[in-house]
């Protein structure tokens, strides 16, 4: 594997470093990891009559007159005209006079870029220019589309991941030769350099084959690493049935639903069971789980053992540790709750490592700060991960291992999740775990109303924003990007934050959040918007995970059909938690064929177990980029939706290696051996261990 720095690509000094790190590449092999997006494939150029607003499109014509120069404020506007048999486009370029030599009037020119209407006229803004020659030798062919980040654009990463292509050793094959033939997969080598610039679709889709085959593979293989682990291991943590647990649950103001109470038994039976607790709680986004998971942390403080409850961000730890303090006091419960985060100063921390060491603390609530290695407990008999598929597999195993530093025991282990997985496929993903399904929802939470609209409806859509922050209440606004992209046709976060503050009244406050930004500016955000200092959130999906703010009662999605259905549905999660009336509203700004379908399914139902199945029954080949599940595990191509049958392809390929080769010591599994080593060393970095 290449850890060469980045900087020794030639062009790259400290600030394109810098920008890179941005998007989580600092070495030569995160480069060569750091996949597309998506391709822009550039098509015959379609009749100057069928260019539609939005599209990004090619176009032949003949050029009318010689481009012009016009001054704009500070700009210098080039503008001129291309006409063809079925009508004319205007075409407009900024800041780029050296063009007029080549716009000359009456050249026949092929032209690319992206229409939009202004002034009540569709034009073409800063098109590409190609001779019909040119155009012809670049046609049908798959150009990559990267995420970016502002000051780093698509050609500029494209040309550093060429560089790393023919700067890079080739890398020994570590697959059995009996898999790649059994499925038909591509060498390593070969795929990696077509997964980045594929000649045709069936390239791209031979390579992505066997990288998902791949990522697949060494994540089962980490599981079933797991699972061996934790199989059968007794427990040094016996825990009683607690009287204060059944009081607070008697005390609760609300009764438990049947499939709550069902779980919450099946908890409380491992914890005292006599073997270690693996289990992993499902239930859709408001549902409760977070009570399950505090009265079993009760019950281990009440058993005098520590429990320690681990959250993906900041905002959601200190909500989490915050509600557990308040119901301790409302219920005179004496157990002290401490919170553990990155962001908090070194004097905070290490009075919080203390208490920990001392047990002065029974309860501890964090980010993946929990297990760093200044932490040190005291009888740690429960670990709980909320939103389970954020954490990694090392993440996993190493805040299990925290346990056994004093006692040289494990831990019970919760882990919650509220991506409603279909079942068949979560007894794979998380094979090393017991499964329990919350399948109810508490009667006193309002169905939230959904309706899926067009482009036309947004004027609308921002009157009843308007009307609802009136009336004392907030929104979310999502948008799939963070700036706007020359080549994806899709909403952006700060043009979009820019267009709300024109069209709402002066007095709503409209802010954007986006995973870019630092860790400390996220949360100053999020905690604004709880405090309704924010009335109107533009973000990505980073809210997906996100603060509880009941107040909020809009969830309005742009470009709804770039998204996964289970990730609309964790999305619309994010409302309908208060007492009030929410709604969701998604905008498909596809004319696709099926994309309205898809969506209607959100329509008919509230129910995620439902919307994750329905979702595995449309998924199609074609579905392959644009609607990825976002932050599932750790895939960065794999799909557990698209890829569903793969995934159960792999499973039982693992599970028939492990059971004839279970240290994989063979000698065609050498490779694969060493491979699975760097794998898991990767994800124990991640943690700064």
């Amino acid at each position: 594997m290449n850890q060469q720095s980045i900087q020794s690509l030639k062009g790259i000094g400290e600030k394109s470093a810098a920008l890179f790190g941005k998007l989580g590449v600092e070495t030569i092999e995160d480069l060569l990891h750091y996949y597309p997006r998506t391709y822009d494939a550039c098509e015959e150029p379609v009749p100057l009559g069928q260019v539609r607003e939005g599209a990004v499109a090619a176009v032949s014509g003949q050029l009318l007159k010689t481009a012009s120069v016009r001054r704009f404020k500070n700009m210098q506007v080039i503008v001129t005209t291309v006409k063809d048999m079925t009508g004319s486009l205007q075409l407009t370029w900024y800041n780029m006079p050296y063009l007029r030599t080549t716009l000359q009037m009456g050249k026949i020119l092929v032209f690319r870029g992206r229409v939009v209407k202004k002034h009540n006229r569709l034009t073409m803004e800063q098109p590409e220019i190609f001779t019909p020659e040119a155009y012809q030798a670049v046609m049908y062919s798959m150009q990559p589309v990267y995420s970016q980040t502002k000051g780093l654009g698509n050609k500029a990463i494209v040309r550093a991941v060429e560089q790393a292509m023919e700067q890079r050793q080739m890398e020994r094959e570590y697959l059995p030769e009996y898999l790649r033939q059994k499925y038909e997969l591509a060498e390593y080598n070969y795929a990696l350099e077509h997964i980045h610039f594929p000649a045709d679709q069936k390239e791209l889709l031979f390579s992505r084959k066997r990288l998902v085959f791949d990522e697949f593979l060494f994540f089962l293989l980490a599981v079933r690493r797991l699972k061996e682990q934790r199989q059968d291991c007794k427990s040094r943590f016996l825990m009683k049935r607690a009287q204060e647990t059944d009081r607070l649950l008697n005390d609760l103001p609300y009764e438990l639903t049947a499939a709550q109470k069902k779980v919450l038994e099946e908890v409380r039976r491992d914890l005292a069971g006599g073997l270690v607790m693996n289990r992993l709680v499902q239930g859709d986004v408001g549902s409760g789980k977070t009570i399950i998971a505090v009265l079993a942390l009760l019950e281990t403080a009440c058993n005098g053992f520590q429990g320690a409850m681990m959250a993906p961000t900041e905002v959601l730890a200190k909500q989490h540790y915050e509600s557990i303090t308040r119901l301790f006091q409302e219920y005179g419960i004496e157990k002290q709750v401490v919170l553990v985060t990155g962001s908090m100063t070194a004097k905070e921390k290490r009075a919080a490592y203390e208490k920990i060491a001392s047990h002065e603390a029974d309860i501890i609530v964090g980010t993946h700060a929990l297990i760093q290695e200044k932490v040190h407990y005291h009888k740690l008999a429960l670990v709980i991960t909320d939103e389970q598929h954020r954490f990694g597999v090392g993440q996993r195993e190493a805040l299990g291992a925290k346990g056994e530093e004093d006692e040289g025991a494990q831990p019970h282990v919760l882990v919650m999740s509220a991506t409603p997985i279909p079942r068949t496929l979560a007894i794979i993903l998380y094979g090393d775990l017991d499964i329990s399904i919350i399948d109810q929802m508490p009667a006193d939470r309002l169905p939230v109303r959904n309706c899926v609209v067009d482009t036309g409806y947004r004027d609308k859509a921002y009157q009843f924003i308007a009307r609802e922050v009136a009336a004392g209440r907030q929104a979310y606004v999502i948008c799939p990007m963070v700036e706007e992209s020359e080549l994806i046709e899709a909403e952006n976060v700060l043009d979009y934050t820019k267009l709300l503050r024109q069209k709402l009244p002066e007095a709503v406050t409209v802010e954007y959040l986006h995973g870019k930004m630092k860790g400390k500016e996220k949360n100053r955000i999020m905690e604004r918007f709880a405090a309704n200092e924010i009335q109107v959130l533009v973000s990505t999906t980073v809210v997906e995970v996100g603060v509880n703010v009941p107040n909020a009662t809009v969830m309005m999605i742009e470009n709804a059909e770039r998204f996964g259905l289970a990730q609309l549905h964790q999305l619309r999660g994010r409302v309908g938690r208060g007492a009030h009336q929410s709604y969701c509203i998604m905008v498909n700004c596809s004319d696709q064929d099926g994309t309205q379908e898809r969506l209607d399914i959100l329509n008919r139902s509230n129910d995620g177990f439902y919307i994750a199945s329905e979702d595995l029954k449309l998924r199609g080949p074609g579905d392959i980029f644009g609607i990825r599940q976002s932050g599932d595990l750790e895939f960065k191509l794999a799909d557990i939706f698209t890829d569903a049958n793969m995934l159960k392809t792999v499973s039982e390929e693992v599970d028939a290696m492990l059971a004839s080769d279970p240290g994989l010591e063979r000698p065609e599994h050498e490779a694969l051996r060493h491979r699975m080593a760097a794998y898991l060393s990767k994800s124990y970095e991640k943690l700064n261990l």
